[in-house]
């Protein structure tokens, strides 16, 4: 009996882990015959799991979804993840899912073995998380967008422009990305007949879902972080900036790095950067310490002289 219950819970942390898995190849896992194997799905289903089979050559066993969540089987590795994962969602980032996160953390925490206990603590311990004054997303939101691309499925929305003016677009969703306290979706906009990057909290979907796309190759190389992170850092922002720096390239790239830099020759190169106000953005450029001049825009070069007047009066003395 007690190695049948062992079995029992190894092969729903199979299902678990895995969406497919044919008869033999749970048989192989578990060490048992495939009829032993058709018995122990038909135990799971008594249970309450809703575990479907599917018959043929290319049949197999997947873990469906329930009327009720079963119980979850984690690994040490897994639970670990999981409950550190928690602790930064109870930091925010999600429209109302830090106090649910912080419920989950408690009850998981609870069962959690003294060993992986003290792993989880010295890490939420000795981690510090940036917080961004950001604005956060409601969770539905996020989650319409995210299945809507796991069906591939047009989203229609209506999508707020960084000077209030409200437009409705129609996208292929593909990726949703984390950013720096904010989120973005990389999708096809349809109408336009381009890539775009949009931020989520300047979009409110709309219902029911547009009709099924065929998915299209990525932009990038396959790399959507820094497509992303290029395109926030350049066409997301209200203004846009090209700053040439007195500095190599490769230099320049690591002071600046995931900013579009393109050399000019061997000690100087074209800095491409954008923000939402000119005055941070003159500001970040005086960060880099190396000599610069402002190409465009005429404002940013005028709140630099400003700025160099204030600095010039703080060591002045007057």
């Amino acid at each position: 009996m007690l190695e049948t219950s062992a079995r029992l819970l190894k092969l729903l942390s199979l299902l678990q882990a895995h969406r497919d898995w044919t008869g033999p190849e749970l048989s192989a896992r578990l060490g048992v015959s495939t009829r032993t194997i058709r018995n122990d799905v038909e135990r799971l289903r008594s249970l309450g799991y809703p575990v479907h089979a599917t018959p043929g050559v290319a049949g197999g066993y997947r873990l469906g979804a329930g009327a009720a969540l079963p119980p979850l089987l984690l690994d040490d590795e897994e639970a670990v993840a999981v409950a550190v994962g928690l602790g930064r969602a109870a930091g925010g980032g999600v429209e109302g899912i830090e106090e649910t996160s912080v419920r989950a953390l408690t009850k998981l925490e609870q069962v959690l073995p003294s060993r992986l206990r003290r792993r989880v603590n010295a890490l939420n311990a000795y981690t510090v998380q940036v917080r961004f004054n950001t604005p956060a997303v409601p969770p539905d939101v996020l989650t319409t967008i995210a299945n809507a691309a796991r069906d591939h499925e047009r989203l229609r929305f209506d999508y707020t422009g960084h000077e209030g003016e409200v437009s409705t677009r129609n996208a292929e969703p593909y990726r949703l990305v984390h950013r720096r306290g904010r989120w973005y979706l990389l999708g096809y906009d349809v109408d336009r007949q381009g890539w775009r990057t949009f931020r989520v909290d300047r979009l409110r979907p709309r219902t029911p879902a547009g009709p099924r796309f065929s998915p299209r190759e990525l932009p990038g190389d396959g790399d959507v972080a820094a497509y992303v992170d290029k395109g926030v850092n350049t066409a997301m922002w209200r203004y846009r900036a090209t700053v040439l720096l007195h500095a190599p390239a490769e230099g320049a790239r690591a002071l600046a790095p995931g900013l579009e830099i393109e050399p000019v020759d061997e000690n100087t190169c074209l800095l491409r950067l954008g923000g939402d106000d000119l005055n941070g953005i003159a500001v970040w450029v005086g960060y880099l310490d190396v000599d610069f001049e402002v190409l465009d825009p005429p404002e940013l070069a005028e709140h630099v002289r400003r700025l160099s007047e204030r600095y010039g009066r703080a060591v002045s003395g007057r």
